[in-house]
């Protein structure tokens, strides 16, 4: 993958202020995180279904999105910059909470099923096709017990992170921007299995 080749970051959240900051947000979160770094400022996009902010010029130019339209309509926002933009499926990658893997932990996939994430099924519903780069950041399931991770999925999900674990995903952050920013040419794979593999140190 060529560092030109990344057009599109997306970030994957419900809107609004009740939203911020809860686990489900932590693909929004992470897409702060760089916007603050890069100084460039999001603003609302009607066409594009959500916030959007660019840094980097040319060829270099990369684009930062969070979709306005609540989780499970996703895709229609990162259609709808696609199109605009006029970028193929493997430029984009997408930022997504994963309650299937502890917090701490990474998956990065080039492809893949939605897992039972309503943004990634609304987005390869849009997009037509599973063929996308996604990064999964942990975020632990409420319980091991099955029935009661079932009751309990959504308050856990719209739950917000303690101090400790704010603390834990503050370096989980900081590892996924210094892998974003070191992609280069043909360095994808290497990039994945960096993210795979890492263990924080506070975990």
């Amino acid at each position: 993958m060529l560092k030109d080749d990344l057009k599109l970051l997306v970030g994957l959240g419900n809107p609004g202020t009740e939203y911020n900051k809860t686990r489900h947000n932590v693909g929004f979160m992470v897409l702060e995180e760089i916007a603050k770094r890069k100084n460039c400022s999001f603003r609302e996009s009607k066409k594009l279904f959500g916030k959007f902010c660019e840094y980097g010029t040319g060829m270099e130019k990369t684009r930062l999105l969070m979709p306005s339209t609540y989780m499970n309509e996703s895709g229609k926002s990162v259609r709808s910059a696609r199109d605009w933009f006029n970028f193929e499926n493997h430029q984009l990658i997408v930022l997504v909470d994963d309650m299937d893997l502890p917090l701490g932990k990474i998956r990065v996939r080039s492809k893949g099923s939605s897992g039972g994430h309503n943004g990634l099924k609304s987005i390869i519903n849009h997009l037509g096709t599973p063929e996308f780069k996604r990064l999964k950041i942990g975020i632990g399931p409420p319980s091991e017990n099955q029935k009661e991770r079932k009751s309990k999925t959504v308050s856990h999900v719209l739950g917000r992170f303690s101090k400790e674990e704010f603390v834990l995903l503050n370096s989980i952050i900081e590892e996924i921007i210094s892998c974003i920013e070191s992609i280069t040419s043909n360095n994808w794979e290497k990039i994945i299995s960096r993210l795979n593999s890492y263990k924080a140190d506070n975990l």
